[in-house]
């Protein structure tokens, strides 16, 4: 039964990535019959309501608010009510859109396999002085199953519009089509394309933060404790003799322990043949102990890696919190700079304006080199859900 919920819930993210605010800002009547279909698209079983694993990952954070007499299920009226709500943020997104211009579709390993190309998304107007942006990367998340780089300027848009920063988003090969380290050499060659590239777009070589969600976390945590490690560096596009080295992390709610995520039971056995995990390396992680260490993020920390900013919600089902708190604490005894957000009640896909006000404040401070300082916090899922 765990896997069935599993791979529904993948399933429909991979068809269905889209966060329910997509439907709101539209005439009322439209989001209405919006609304109606994509219940009907999410209710696999037909039972007439909606549980957290029938949600993509995009809407599964948006949960608890949508559901109003907390019975642990969403009616056709509790989701309609939800997506028929005030528009404001939907208006504040479309007004960031327009402030930002996309370059879709470009390769980065020197092939047209579609997975590997990455989106430039840059500012219509750039910071006053003019000079070259840093660059915040985008990693999507989807169990290394499915997802796209195509949401991208969603979750990093508001930060490209301001002017002081450019972004990439990066797709990657799928574990369906390539087993482990495919995924993390395609990011690598990603990194080293942006530094190929930086005096065409005007971007700051030396400054690269990361970020990603889930799978997509896994992979910048990757990417910020792996530096120049030859057996994940790879020989992918054209720009080899720059390095993969990031400034900074920021990991929502990524795997870093492969081997001990079934530590703490959840709604998946993540040591069973069909897991994320084990479809990831190509066999059960637990037969595949050297590789599946070679894929954990916390067996290559060492000092001198990227900072990190970690979030993660205590009540995730699907990747343990403790994965980010076992990850956290090895940074920290390693002297790396690492900033732990605990959202308490938080499950898979935490999310809020609250944790963008950190991941500006971090960016500053690492990308920009602001004086602010970071703290480890714990934070309430209903605060975040209020402050939307």
């Amino acid at each position: 039964m765990k896997h069935l919920i599993w791979k529904l819930a993948v399933a429909l993210a991979m068809c269905l990535l889209m966060p329910w605010e997509t439907v709101t800002g539209q005439p009322q009547g439209n989001a209405r019959k919006r609304a109606k279909a994509l219940f009907t698209r999410w209710d696999k079983n037909r039972d007439g309501k909606l549980v957290p694993a029938e949600l993509p990952e995009a809407a599964r954070h948006n949960f608890r608010q949508a559901d109003k007499n907390q019975n642990g299920a969403i009616s056709l009226r509790e989701h309609t009510e939800y997506l028929t709500r005030n528009p404001a943020r939907s208006q504040r997104r479309d007004k960031f859109q327009q402030k930002i211009v996309i370059q879709r579709n470009i390769p980065y390993a020197d092939t047209q396999n579609p997975r590997q190309m990455l989106d430039l998304i840059l500012p219509r107007q750039r910071n006053a002085n003019q000079q070259p942006l840093p660059v915040i990367v985008w990693i999507h998340g989807g169990a290394w199953l499915g997802g796209s780089k195509d949401n991208g300027a969603q979750r990093i848009g508001s930060f490209v519009s301001t002017g002081q920063f450019a972004g990439v988003a990066v797709g990657y090969r799928l574990s369906h089509e390539a087993k482990w380290p495919a995924q993390i050499l395609d990011c690598k060659a990603a990194i080293r394309w942006i530094r190929g590239n930086a005096k065409k777009y005007h971007l700051d070589a030396t400054n690269i933060a990361v970020y990603g969600t889930s799978a997509g976390g896994h992979l910048s945590a990757m990417l910020g404790v792996s530096a120049d490690n030859p057996q994940l560096e790879g020989r992918l596009g054209k720009y080899t003799h720059h390095t993969s080295r990031v400034s900074c992390v920021i990991d929502f709610f990524g795997p870093t322990a492969l081997l001990m995520m079934d530590d703490h039971p959840g709604s998946i056995t993540h040591n069973a043949p069909d897991s994320p995990e084990s479809r990831l390396i190509g066999k059960p992680i637990q037969q595949a102990l050297e590789l599946s260490r070679q894929a954990s993020p916390v067996a290559h920390v060492s000092q001198g890696d990227a900072p990190h900013l970690i979030v993660h919600g205590t009540l995730d089902q699907l990747v343990p919190f403790h994965q980010s708190t076992l990850f956290h604490t090895a940074l920290k005894q390693a002297g790396v700079p690492s900033t732990l957000i605990t959202v308490r009640g938080g499950q898979h896909g935490v999310s809020g304006r609250f944790l963008n006000k950190r991941i500006k404040q971090f960016l500053q401070r690492h990308l920009y080199g602001d004086a602010i300082i970071l703290q480890d916090e714990v934070l309430d899922s209903k605060h975040l859900q209020h402050n939307r």
